[in-house]
């Protein structure tokens, strides 16, 4: 199935899981997630993928050898967990499947922490896609 991009939108988000995953820094696709107060249910993962890049600095402080181990595995803080997800919104309080609505986006976790009082890292909503 061949997905267009529609919009790039790069916002953070709330990750909604039914079960948290055993390792918060390696997290499974999530069940749902919160993005400009409404609710996005997950109803269907259609790809995953890791890229353990290092960017910028870190992309310079680490030995050859190690860094190629790195980029197959990742390191600490270094690393994003996509998800292309089937959604759908329920803009209204009541939850009518009349008003449900489908759209397809890539999600991700960046482990990067932010600073030191925030070492947990940011799940980001990177773009809606279309089919076709």
């Amino acid at each position: 199935m061949e997905f267009t991009p529609l919009h790039f939108l790069d916002h953070p988000i709330e990750v909604i899981f039914d079960t948290p995953p055993a390792l918060e820094k390696s997290p499974t696709c999530p069940n749902g997630f919160i993005w400009e107060g409404k609710t996005y249910r997950v109803t269907e993962m259609l790809s995953a993928w890791t890229d353990f890049k290092r960017r910028g600095k870190m992309a310079r402080n680490m030995q050859p050898e190690h860094a190629a181990v790195a980029s197959n595995r990742g390191s600490l803080n270094v690393g994003r967990f996509y998800f292309r997800v089937r959604v759908i919104v329920h803009p209204a309080v009541e939850l009518r499947d009349d008003l449900a609505q489908e759209q397809i986006f890539d999600i991700y976790y960046d482990r990067a922490m932010k600073n030191v009082d925030d070492r947990k890292g940011q799940w980001v909503v990177y773009r809606e896609l279309g089919e076709g």
